[in-house]
């Protein structure tokens, strides 16, 4: 790794990041690592990284005009993969924008999500969680639980009980709620919970990001609710049906998808600081949650369907 006063090499900075996020870590559906660059290019230097949540065009832009010469995004550009990417289209504006200005991609989603300087690790951070478990183990296949920087591989999620420094502030649904809507940057959507908002909550299920396929994991992991994101309306309300006493399952909160994960970004920039010191490190101001507003009364007037009262908005 580059010792002198030079700006490091894009290769550089890209080992620092899959040493921490090994792409193996990555399901395998995923698609994280280097899109668009060349890490070959020793005259590739990086004095400036843009961190973001999602590579849309408006983020591209501002990584542009922040001098950036690698932006690093948690969700991948091409996941669902193009055929075509003409600059009319937002990826292809995105790619387009990329090469004019010589400013190379990284994404890391799932080997993100799975490690403790991650999505999961600044949730298990934010919250003050202990006695730390995964919610559901991913796969192990090439390798260690250990990674370079500090790095562990934890798993798909976490359960974990709420420490000192959170026993106070959190210790119901709706305190827990408020204090991860402080937590997060503001969207539309707020942080929505289900049930009894006084439901003590000692022990926390999460997963950033759509978790609802952890529905039923969460429900056997002994939690008194699951943080998650993308809860739709069927799985949600088998989830709180699938008991006659709403107690016997975990709570759920949700949060907006992209505010559940941009609690990585000071993560990342912290691993960057460290690992190449004198590098700056920027981190988006846009919000990339697709929704800007809402209408409507904040609350319902009508009771929870559960008889229970329905709370408040955040």
């Amino acid at each position: 790794m580059n010792g002198g006063d030079s700006a490091p090499t894009l290769a550089e900075v890209l080992e620092v990041l899959e040493g921490a996020y090994p792409l193996r870590w990555a399901e395998d559906w995923d698609r994280p690592g280097l899109v668009v660059g060349d890490r070959r290019d020793p005259a590739h230097s990086v004095d400036r990284v843009h961190l973001a949540v999602d590579p849309t065009v408006a983020v591209v832009r501002e990584a542009r005009a922040a001098g950036a010469q690698l932006l690093v995004t948690h969700h991948p550009l091409l996941l669902r993969g193009a055929s075509f990417l003409p600059s009319d289209t937002g990826k292809g504006a995105a790619v387009a924008e990329l090469v004019r200005a010589g400013m190379s991609l990284w994404c890391g989603h799932t080997n993100v999500d799975r490690s403790s300087l991650g999505t999961v690790g600044a949730w298990i951070r934010a919250l003050g969680l202990e006695d730390v478990r995964p919610l559901a183990a991913g796969p192990t296949e090439g390798g260690a639980a250990q990674a370079a920087h500090g790095s562990e591989l934890i798993g798909l999620g976490v359960v974990g009980s709420l420490g000192e420094a959170g026993t106070e502030a959190a210790s119901t649904v709706a305190s827990l709620a408020d204090r991860i809507a402080a937590l997060v940057p503001a969207t539309a959507q707020g942080v929505r919970f289900t049930g009894d908002p006084q439901r003590p909550v000692r022990r926390a299920a999460v997963c950033p990001g759509a978790g609802d396929s952890l529905l039923e994991t969460a429900a056997a992991s002994g939690a008194d609710v699951f943080i998650t994101s993308d809860l739709r309306h069927h799985p949600a309300l088998e989830h709180l049906e699938s008991a006659a006493d709403e107690r016997a399952v975990p709570a759920l909160i949700d949060v907006a998808h992209a505010a559940s994960e941009a609690l990585w970004l000071p993560l990342a920039r912290e691993l960057l600081a460290a690992a190449m010191p004198g590098i700056a490190v920027s981190i988006s101001e846009f919000s990339t949650d697709p929704w800007t507003g809402r209408a409507g009364p904040a609350v319902p007037d009508a009771p929870s369907a559960r008889g229970a009262s329905t709370g408040r908005a955040h």
